[in-house]
């Protein structure tokens, strides 16, 4: 009999077991019936018996039936090709990578950007960011890009500008005809 992973003295030991000896079979029974591999009875079955067992050899036979430890598998290598046809004989599973988030939408950043420097050109750089935003928002809806906020945030603080500079003309041009 092979040697089992949480039996230090290999399998049928008539060595006394210890708790953490129990636990470990347990683990491996909880694994087996996880995977599908026992049914509910016999796993609790087994498992009253784990922890009965008095000896190594009896947990050996508890778990002799069940893989030991992790089952283990091909590391996943991306492969760019088609995908294999399922169900033919010797294919090999493909692993596509991860989707990439997306890019980030250039005129959704231009217009953050102006609207930010908005405090620092007094206004001018105001419409450009307005601009700049709405085509952004336009090109994310159609395109599914990332940076909505940032369009949102250049539009935002173009339009106060803008605002803030119609008020301040208003009040010239009133104090200006009285």
């Amino acid at each position: 009999m092979p040697m089992q992973p949480w039996s230090p003295y290999g399998g049928g030991s008539p060595m006394l077991a210890s708790t953490a000896d129990r636990e470990r079979a347990v683990d491996v029974l909880r694994a087996g019936y996880a995977e599908g591999r026992l049914g509910k009875t016999e796993f609790e079955q087994r498992v009253t018996r784990a922890y009965a067992a008095r000896t190594q050899a009896e947990l050996s036979g508890l778990v002799a039936d069940l893989p030991q430890g992790p089952v283990s598998a091909p590391p996943a290598v991306p492969f760019y090709g088609p995908p294999a046809v399922r169900g033919s004989y010797g294919a090999a599973p493909v692993f596509r990578p991860a989707p990439y988030p997306g890019t980030t939408n250039g005129k959704a950043t231009a217009a953050m950007v102006l609207g930010i420097l908005t405090v620092m050109t007094a206004g001018l750089t105001s419409i450009p960011a307005v601009a700049l935003g709405h085509q952004a928002r336009s090109e994310i809806r159609a395109s599914g890009q990332q940076g909505d906020g940032c369009a949102i945030a250049g539009l935002v603080l173009g339009w106060i500008w803008i605002a803030g500079w119609s008020v301040y003309w208003l009040v010239a041009l009133t104090a200006a005809v009285n």
